[in-house]
């Protein structure tokens, strides 16, 4: 019997076919599916009905995208991911690791919770608490980036020195997450990407920005992390206090040499930092997903 993945992408590009190579080598078929094209059918076994899969549901869900849309549409997409578990088909990352990290507010309570250093924070709908906040930060000599709530690769950051600078509040979805700007080290722009997998930091990158933003996508040039066992092991209690299978941990060190934690990523892309480590990051994640998921799930079935 064929044993298949269901890999949920819009754009499958590179990262899909480096996961598509290495499910193959541990004998998987893997099939590239758009959670658009589900839909809920309760004359089908589980209620579920999923392209490709009609008669037999996926040994397992590698999860590469969860596209936008109305808040309607995105929880119906969510809802798929959550009932897969319930058939016994696991999902990796789980979708409530999912859920917490796309939701940066989320992401900062849960940090600051567990307590793993990371910027001063502030989330509101008031413009007119956000331009209180701004000043009182700038009397204290700090300036603050302003985020998408829900936003991935830099898009849409903005830094703000002045209450003038704070767009009005629709730009961002009616929400102003406000974070402390924290300068690098050397006062040059850079900071860490660890990928941790099975709760270790299995690779890590120092990104080197063109700019203060130093993601990838924005131009950031990569090049390998230095061995630190403190910055490994605060991306470790990062992934563990989202509960992630994997992460993208994303880590900066503050002008006195302290290092926080910005953001968590639950879906991240790795061809950066592939670029970087000799390791394949796309069978690290197979075999994980496959021998901590997917045959467990097999084995605990069978007996």
């Amino acid at each position: 019997m064929t044993r298949r993945i269901a890999i949920f992408t819009d754009d499958p590009g590179w990262h899909g076919k480096q996961l598509k190579r290495a499910f193959a080598r541990r004998g998987y078929a893997a099939n590239y599916l758009s959670l658009t094209d589900c839909r809920v059918d309760l004359g089908q076994s589980g209620g579920v009905a999923i392209p490709g899969f009609e008669h037999e549901l996926p040994d397992g869900v590698f999860v590469r995208g969860v596209p936008g849309g109305t808040l309607e549409q995105v929880i119906l997409r969510l809802d798929f991911l959550h009932v897969l578990p319930l058939l016994g088909v696991p999902v990796y990352n789980s979708v409530r690791a999912i859920e917490k990290s796309v939701d940066k507010a989320m992401t900062s309570l849960l940090l600051h919770r567990a307590g793993i250093p990371t910027p001063p924070t502030w989330v509101t709908e008031s413009e007119s608490q956000a331009r209180a906040l701004i000043m009182r930060e700038i009397a204290l000599g700090h300036e603050l980036v302003l985020k998408p709530l829900f936003g991935s690769q830099g898009a849409g950051l903005k830094r703000l020195a002045s209450p003038a600078d704070l767009p009005p509040g629709e730009a961002y979805q009616g929400v102003y997450y406000l974070q402390r700007y924290i300068g690098g080290v050397t006062g040059s722009w850079e900071d860490y990407r660890v990928l941790v997998v099975g709760g270790r930091s299995r690779a890590a990158m120092t990104r080197q920005g063109t700019s203060w933003i130093n993601n990838v996508a924005q131009g950031a040039a990569c090049r390998p992390a230095p061995i630190d066992p403190e910055l490994f092991r605060l991306a470790e209690d990062a992934a563990r206090a989202l509960d992630m299978d994997y992460a993208g941990v994303d880590l900066i060190r503050d002008p006195e040499g302290r290092l926080s934690v910005l953001e968590v990523n639950s879906i991240p892309a790795w061809r950066g930092l592939q670029s970087v480590v000799k390791d394949n990051i796309a069978a690290m994640l197979v075999d994980d997903f496959l021998d901590r998921h997917v045959v467990r799930e097999a084995r605990e079935q069978c007996a």
